[in-house]
């Protein structure tokens, strides 16, 4: 071969690597870009220190090649037993939190006798999803409260002092300062620290005869996976979308729940069953949408999501993961779920998941903690399955043992969460007072609501190309920015979806793709 047949077929490659990298980011992600985000690009590139990276990043597409090594779950030196929690108790939570002051816990506990709270209905409970977590996960549920011991808070990347440590009880002050807002790490997280793991809230076993009869899932191809003759509009309503009857219900078949407006309550005296507990609290937020139709938001935190794998090469990092389901009832019978899956999910018609007893089976998938219907491999954004996520029949988790619960009302106002303690004496009154937007349950009077309205990441900030743990290849990093909280998942969204397309599986398709 001569050296003018080699040039040619170098410059073909080129040409073809090129048009490649060009293609393959805009299929990735095929939103178009805004002039900010374009700019906060070209100045991410030229984070790096060298020459030759910045022009493979800008024109091959291929960024921070001279990071690329393996990135494993779980370095040996860390692979250390924790200490054995011997005694099983219910996380309580106190009136006191690290943040919180003297002057602020005496006027908790004077508020606290004028204030008349709602209860969780057992509606909820008794129809509560059960969580599959992976049996090899290495990054278990962690408790929000812990999560921010570890955690300094940056605003535009520079670490913001303060006097006080921040806490679950004034995160919300924050957002009065302008810039983009993080939670960043005091640790290195690819040292892997034990609190990323949390492995000391791994739950309980759950034997298999615990949580009563089980019901298998509806299987079938996704083409025949919707069904007509809904006998009311209970997927599409919010207050100003009032229910509607389509048909007239078959009173033989409807499943029977509390009369409207009269919910039953979940006993303040319960006592948790040992199988299933974590140490990490889940977040229950519910959502009344009018017409006897309430959501019930079961939300999942982890310090940590460990990406996939594409040959061998780590993608989609970032420390902090917020995963939830949301279960729909109708006068308090469950009609449908949504289950979050990266950034999109999926709905089921209620008797088409899988379930033990009255309660609903989700599988969460290794490192993701992405929430699928079945067990197995479920890939995503990629052909021929290169990307996937796993699942399986790993520890049972029972959130309901477990969980910080709140009643949400978007119509009420929250501009006094930004304020400072010391600023307005009567600000924690408001906080949990009748006219704040978010209110405990009457099972926990005392939970902090400030950091439900903090805007900010939960997580880091997207590295830069001069972190050498960062790396970008077509358009996917190796680390991208933490999620925001639970107040920006669409709360008050009419659907059982998210967005504005919702289509609702009354079958689950094992071969269908998450955005399917």
């Amino acid at each position: 071969m001569t050296w003018l047949t080699r040039c040619s077929l170098g410059l073909v490659l080129l040409a073809v690597f090129s048009l490649v990298a060009l293609v393959v980011p805009s299929l990735l992600d095929p939103t178009a870009a805004s002039p900010e985000k374009r700019l906060r690009d070209r100045l991410w590139i030229n984070s790096s220190p060298y020459f030759v990276d910045r022009q493979l990043c800008r024109w091959l597409g291929l960024c921070g090649l001279q990071h690329l090594r393996k990135d494993a779950a779980a370095l040996d030196e860390s692979a250390i037993v924790d200490e054995v929690w011997g005694e099983l108790r219910r996380r309580a939570l106190e009136d006191q939190g690290p943040g919180a002051s003297k002057q602020q816990q005496q006027r908790r506990r004077r508020q606290k006798q004028r204030r008349v709270l709602k209860d969780v209905p057992d509606y909820v409970v008794k129809h509560a999803p059960l969580v599959h977590l992976y049996s090899g996960e290495e990054f278990w549920p962690s408790d929000i409260r812990e999560h921010l011991e570890h955690m300094d808070v940056e605003i535009d990347n520079v670490v913001v002092n303060a006097t006080d440590p921040w806490s679950l009880d004034n995160l919300a002050q924050l957002n009065r300062r302008p810039g983009s807002l993080s939670l960043h790490s005091r640790d290195d997280v690819e040292s892997r620290p034990a609190w990323l793991h949390s492995r000391q809230n791994t739950p309980n076993d759950f034997p298999d005869d615990a949580g009563g009869a089980h019901h298998a899932p509806k299987l079938g191809s996704a083409d025949d996976a919707t069904a007509g003759g809904e006998p009311t509009t209970w997927f599409d309503v919010d207050k100003q979308h009032p229910l509607r009857r389509i048909v007239p219900p078959r009173s033989s078949k409807k499943a029977k729940g509390p009369a409207p407006g009269e919910p039953r309550v979940f006993g303040r005296g319960h006592k948790p069953d040992a199988a299933g507990y974590s140490r990490a609290p889940a977040v229950l937020i519910l959502v009344d949408k009018g017409s006897g139709i309430v959501d019930a938001f079961w939300f999942y935190f982890y310090s940590y999501n460990l990406g996939q794998t594409v040959f061998g090469i780590r993608f989609g990092n970032h420390v902090g993961d917020w995963e939830h389901c949301m279960v729909r009832f109708e006068h308090g019978v469950p009609r449908g779920i949504y289950f979050s899956e990266h950034e999109g999910g999926q709905a089921y018609a209620w008797e088409a998941v899988e379930k033990r007893g009255e309660r609903p089976v989700i599988y969460s998938a290794v490192g993701s903690h992405a929430m699928y219907a079945l067990p197995g491999d479920h890939a995503y954004i990629l052909p021929f399955g290169l990307l996937k996520d796993v699942t399986d029949k790993g520890p049972l988790w029972d959130p309901a043992l477990n969980n910080y619960a709140y009643h949400y009302d978007a119509t009420r106002g929250d501009d006094h969460v930004e304020k400072d303690d010391e600023d307005d004496d009567d600000d924690d009154d408001k906080q949990h007072g009748p006219s704040h937007s978010l209110t405990p349950a009457a099972k926990n009077p005392n939970a902090p609501t400030s950091w439900f309205h903090y805007r900010g990441h939960w997580g880091d900030e997207l590295y830069y190309l001069a972190d050498p743990r960062q790396w970008r290849l077509f358009g996917q990093y190796h680390y991208v920015t933490g999620p925001t909280g639970p107040k920006f998942k669409e709360l008050t969204r009419s659907k059982l979806c998210r967005g504005t397309r919702c289509r609702i599986l009354h079958r689950l398709d094992p071969n269908g793709k998450w955005y399917s």
